[in-house]
Order: structure tokens, then sequence, then C-alpha cells
């Protein structure tokens, strides 16, 4: 039996590993054949990343995102970041003891809060944001959607039925917003000098009035003014499910009116398959609902076959 100090012992032990090396090697190797394509499938194409949610908030996660903007925009990828900040915005209402309530869905936004909302999306998230891509080695620049005027927003109006008297009621949601007009020029300025614009979903109002607007909204809207290639919206759910719980894989926009209408498609899902279906009718090639929490999933979604998520195209 040979020992630890034998040549033979220590010749086998060499070879073990520089088998072990070589199976990392080829590992690698099948990993490159098959994002090859893709990769340029997709060079020099504008993909518009939606990131919100409770992710944002864990580091770890975080950090692979800004490492995945990195890596598309060294691939040769044009990414463009929307983000949101709902529970940043909800814990400093509440730690600055302003009370805060929603409606569908929807933050109602007095101008107490609306200067907190501006304060924490650009001041805060934005800036978060924008570091972690910088520190993953990408050049990265935060703008909101006041910069250069980049969307021009209008007071959004929701009606609701009284049960009791059966008229229909308008509700104020304050300054809640939804864009009227997206002048593009600012982020296509950014993407030419090779960075990446990261956009706060504030804009203003053409009375110069600051307007909430929901990020779902703004990345749907940004991604049909670029005609962008694809829309990852990256939420805290696997994509839409059927009624089974199984993950469908795609759907055509036809698909999914017909989902949301039979209730397959319910609560917080409606909103995001319509922004789904307004980006990809607006011209967006395809547009994809993501497990944000996954680690890389842009690069699952982007760089293999089977991808992830639910895609949405037209039809």
């Amino acid at each position: 039996m040979s020992s630890p100090e034998d040549p033979t012992f220590q010749g086998k032990d060499e070879r073990v590993q520089n088998l072990r090396q070589l199976a990392k090697w080829r590992a690698t190797a099948r990993v490159l054949t098959e994002a090859l394509p893709h990769i340029l499938k997709y060079d020099q194409k504008t993909v518009l990343v939606k990131y919100g949610g409770n992710a944002m908030g864990e580091e770890g996660v975080a950090k692979h995102f800004a490492q995945d903007i990195v890596l598309m925009r060294q691939t040769g990828i044009d990414p463009v970041v929307v983000h949101g900040g709902g529970p940043q915005i909800g814990a400093m209402l509440k730690k600055l003891e302003i009370k805060s309530h929603f409606i569908d869905g929807l933050r109602v936004t007095d101008q107490a809060a609306i200067d907190v909302v501006e304060m924490v999306l650009t001041g805060t998230v934005n800036k978060q944001i924008v570091s972690a891509i910088n520190n993953a080695g990408g050049k990265a620049v935060g703008i909101s959607g006041k910069d250069g005027q980049l969307i021009i927003a209008k007071k959004l109006l929701r009606k609701k039925k009284d049960p009791a008297t059966g008229k229909e009621e308008v509700i104020d949601l304050g300054f809640v917003g939804e864009p009227d007009e997206i002048n593009i020029e600012v982020v296509r300025t950014i993407v030419r000098a090779d960075m990446v614009a990261v956009i706060a979903p504030v804009g203003v109002g053409r009375d110069g009035e600051t307007y909430n607007i929901n990020a779902d909204t703004v990345a749907g809207a940004v991604a049909g003014a670029l005609a962008a290639d694809r829309m990852l919206l990256l939420t805290d759910v696997p994509g839409v499910m059927d009624r089974n719980g199984n993950l469908i894989e795609q759907l055509t926009t036809t698909e999914a009116r017909a989902l949301i209408k039979d209730g397959t498609i319910s609560g917080g899902m409606i909103p995001k398959v319509e922004t789904c279906i307004d980006a990809v009718e607006r011209g967006v090639h395809a547009a994809v609902i993501l497990d944000g929490r996954v680690q890389h999933v842009l690069l699952i979604e982007l760089f293999t076959e089977h991808g992830a998520g639910t895609m949405i195209v037209r039809g």
C-alpha cells in the first residue's frame, strides 16, 4: 500500500487533480458553447430590466443583479434598468410617522408623501443600485423621469362604483401619475456613452408637479419607447402559473388576456401581465416575468436555451 510520501502515490494524486481540473474546464466549455449563440443574438440589442420587490433589500441578490447587468453590458447588450422601491418608501414613511394607505394596489400620495417618495427613490434606492453596478465593474448613471423630462406625467384617475348608489366616483390618489409622454433621448444618450441608465419611477407634470408612478408602468412605457428587444420584469414569483400551480413558459397577448378574464391570472399578477402586454404592443419583441430571487436569473433567461419565467409575445 502506497504512503503519502511514496512518489507513486503523489503521481496518482496529481493525475486525479488534473482530471478534476479538466472536468471543470469541459463544463465551462459546455456553458460557453450553449451561451455563445444567445450572446450573438442579443449583441447591440436593448434589454430593459425592471428591478424591484423585496429582492432589492437582500444584499446577496443585489450583488448578483449588479454582476448580471455588468456582464450583459460586457457581452454587447445595452441594458437599461427601471427600479421600484415600495418597501423602502413604506419604511421611511413609517419612520417619519406619515400615514399612508393603498387603493387598488396604488399608494395614495399626498404632498408630504410625495416628498418622501422622491427622496427615497432618487436619493437612496437609485444611488444604491448605481453604486452596486459601478462596484461590479460597470458604469451606471442614475436618473429619474424628471431628468431631461424623460417622463411627462399626468394625474392618474381611477373610478370606483358606489355599491349603494351604483354611480361611479372618481378616486383621488393624490400625486400618483401615469406616463403621458416619453422623451427617450436622454436614455439613448447614456446608452451611446456605453453606460447603464438606472431610472427612478418619478415623473414630472406639464405644470412642474412631481408624480409617483408605478415602476412596472414606467418599465413598459420606457421599453416601448426604446423598442427594446426584451423587457424583463423581476418579481418575487417564478412567473405566471396555471390553475394547477404549474409555470406557464410562454403566452401570446391574446392568451394572456383570456387568462385574466377567466381568473387564472389574478391579484398582483394582473398589472404585471398587463404591463407586458402593453410593452409588446408598443413594439417590444417579448416581455418576460422572472423570479428575481433566483441567483443570476437574468443570465439564465438570456443565455440558456430553456430560459426562465413566463414569456409574453405578440399574438
